[in-house]
C-alpha cells in the first residue's frame, strides 16, 4: 500500500507494492503500467477522488472518475479495483458521512454502468478518527496508524 504517489517515485517503489490507493491522473497510471510492465508484475490500483472538492486535497474531480477508471483499465500491469478518497478534518465525524457516502454512490453507480470487473469492489476511506463513519458508509479498507498505537504509548 502506497499513499499518494509522485510519477518521479514510481519507479524506486513499485517493486515494494502490490496496491496503490492514491492514483489520481492518466499521466501517474501511464508510469505505473510501464513500471508494472517491466517488473512483469500486475499492481492493483484505486482512483483518488476528490469528493469534497477541496483545494488542498488530491484526487480527481468527481465527473472525472468513469473516464480515468476506463483508460486505466486499458493500460497493461494495472487492475483497477475501487476508490480512495481523504474525508475534511472535523471534530465530528458525521460531518464527513456525506463523502463516504458520495465516493459509495460513485462506485455502484460504476459497477452498474462501466465493465471493470468483479475485482472493482475497494473503498479506501476513513482515518484514526472517522473509520467507524466509513465502515458504515462501506469502507472496505480504512488506513488507522495513529488508533493502532495510541493504547501503545507510554508516558
Amino acid at each position: 500500500m502506497v499513499g499518494h504517489l509522485q510519477r518521479n517515485k514510481v519507479r524506486q517503489v513499485l517493486p515494494w507494492v502490490n496496491t496503490i490507493h492514491s492514483l489520481d491522473s492518466l499521466r501517474l497510471a501511464e508510469e505505473v503500467s510501464s513500471q508494472a510492465s517491466k517488473l512483469g508484475k500486475t499492481v492493483s490500483v484505486m482512483i483518488e477522488v476528490n469528493v469534497s472538492g477541496e483545494k488542498t486535497k488530491y484526487g480527481i474531480a468527481v465527473g472525472a472518475v468513469p473516464h480515468l477508471a476506463t483508460h486505466i483499465a486499458n493500460l497493461p500491469g494495472l487492475k483497477v479495483v475501487g476508490l480512495m478518497t481523504m474525508a475534511p478534518l472535523c471534530e465530528d465525524p458525521q460531518e464527513v458521512r456525506p463523502h463516504f457516502r458520495r465516493l459509495r454512490e460513485i462506485l455502484e453507480d460504476m459497477q452498474a454502468e462501466n465493465n471493470l470487473g468483479p475485482q472493482f469492489r475497494e473503498l479506501s476511506m476513513g482515518m484514526s478518527d472517522d473509520f467507524e463513519v466509513a465502515i458504515e458508509e462501506g469502507a472496505t479498507m480504512v488506513r488507522v496508524g495513529r488508533a493502532l498505537f495510541e493504547g501503545f504509548t507510554t508516558n
